[in-house]
Parts: structure tokens; C-alpha cells; sequence
């Protein structure tokens, strides 16, 4: 396993481009479980697919506050997604955590998740971590989600994934022979499976 040091607030502090193939190899902690970050996304405030978009409202405002802040919401009314806050406050951008390698609490993740795939997916990785929105706003660098640091992993980018706005901006990063990384792959990402 790597490092048990968390990532702290200067880690978050930057545009959110540089940070989210940082977090790839990253590891999230949460209640006994843990995954390595296979696949992230990119939002800003400057592009439609961000929440932020719209300003500084109830829901966005965790967007807009303290880099290294979680940013939880409900995705579709189902689906609890985990976001890393980056940039400055006042800013408006996070890194969505859209995959994982699980590492520790499989039995707990299997038993959340049941047999099939674990954390192929932000919905899936949430449910399998028993990540929810009372984790919305709350530290990545004290808990109680822990984001901590990995090793450096090659990658490839492509579109984001599972939006209609600003769908064709290169946001997407994933990590180089991970099965774990959700589908549909990017290009040239099947040929680095083992």
C-alpha cells in the first residue's frame, strides 16, 4: 500500500486540470475501505457540465469553498458522486473520483455492492465505500473520507463520460491497464490491459 500521508490542502489548491490526473494512483480511505484512483473528471466553472456554472447557489456552494473539501451530491436521485473541491475558494471546480482498485474492506464492499462489479463506476465506488451525502462538505485532508497519497500512474485522456454539455472537452483521465476503469474505455486504453 502507499504512503498513509493525506493529500493536504495545497494538493487541491491548483487548477483543477493539474489536479485531476494527480489524484490517479491516489488513495481514498473511508470507514475501513480503500481504493486507488483509477479514473477521474475535470470541472469547471467556466464550462456547462460544471454545477458550478449556474454560481454560487445552496447546492454549489461547497464548490466554491475550501480546496480539499468533499462535494457529494445525488446523481440522477440515486447515485451518491464524490468530487475533490480544487482551486481557490471562490473559484468553482472539482475533480470528479469516477473509479477505484479496491485494496481493503472487500467483504464490505461485496456485501454493499453484491457480486457484481465494485468500482467501475462514481455510483458504484460511493456504494461499495457506503460513501453518502453526509460526507457532502465535509475535509479530504482530516476525514472522514481520506484522500492519500499514491504513486504517479501513466494515462490516457478523453471526453467526459455520462454528460450532454460540453461533452467533447478532453477532462477524462484514466489510468493505463486497470480494469476498473469504466466504460465505454477512451481510446487506446484497451491495449494497456493486462
Amino acid at each position: 500500500m502507499a504512503s498513509r500521508i493525506s493529500l493536504d490542502a495545497d494538493f487541491y489548491d491548483r487548477p483543477v486540470l493539474e489536479v485531476a490526473p494527480a489524484l490517479l494512483g491516489c488513495i481514498v480511505e473511508f470507514e475501513g475501505c480503500a481504493g486507488r484512483i483509477v479514473e477521474t473528471e475535470a470541472y469547471h466553472h467556466t464550462e456547462p457540465a460544471c454545477h458550478a456554472y449556474v454560481g454560487l447557489t445552496a447546492r454549489t456552494s461547497v464548490l466554491y469553498g475550501a480546496p480539499g473539501t468533499a462535494y457529494v451530491y445525488r446523481s440522477y436521485g440515486i447515485h451518491a458522486l464524490l468530487n475533490a473541491v480544487c482551486e481557490p475558494e471562490d473559484v468553482g471546480a472539482a475533480v470528479l473520483i469516477r473509479a477505484l482498485e479496491p485494496l481493503e474492506g472487500l467483504a464490505a464492499m461485496r456485501e454493499r455492492r453484491g457480486a457484481g462489479e465494485l468500482t467501475n463506476g462514481p455510483g458504484k465506488l460511493t456504494q461499495a465505500m457506503g460513501i453518502g451525502l453526509t460526507e457532502n462538505d465535509t475535509s479530504l485532508v482530516d476525514g472522514p473520507i481520506v484522500i492519500r497519497h499514491g504513486e504517479p500512474l501513466e494515462y490516457v485522456t478523453g471526453p467526459r463520460i455520462g454528460i450532454t454539455k460540453a461533452a467533447e472537452l478532453p477532462w477524462r483521465f484514466c489510468a493505463l491497464g486497470f480494469r476498473e476503469v469504466s466504460r465505454p474505455w477512451p481510446p487506446g486504453f484497451r491495449a494497456s490491459l493486462r
